[in-house]
């Protein structure tokens, strides 16, 4: 799997409460990451009326690839965010991810 077993689990399960889903925050800063972009995502479909049938048809993402990130059940790929930004004419991926980090070195 790319990006190795830090993707075993969705990024859903990397919070610490998976049911408040996106808005519950994660310290994985990829999880946390497709977190907001889930959540910015959300907004842009509800904002413009748009059925995930509709977002799927313009921006030529499968609906059901664009219901697992919103769910949290997927990690999805440049491609898929670029499509989905476009289509909504929204920026999706976030300015920054808030995170406390745990260096080691």
């Amino acid at each position: 799997m790319v990006g190795g077993r830090a993707r075993a689990r969705s990024p859903r399960e990397l919070t610490d409460d998976p049911e408040a889903w996106p808005e519950q925050a994660s310290t994985d800063p990829g999880a946390d990451a497709v977190r907001q972009i889930a959540r910015t995502l959300g907004q842009a479909l509800d904002g413009h009326g748009l059925s995930l049938r509709a977002a799927a048809a313009g921006s030529g993402v499968n609906r059901q690839a664009i219901a697992d990130l919103l769910a949290g059940r997927s990690w999805p790929d440049v491609a898929t965010v670029a499509r989905l930004a476009h289509f909504t004419n929204t920026t999706l991926w976030p300015d920054s991810i808030d995170i406390e980090r745990n260096r080691t070195h």
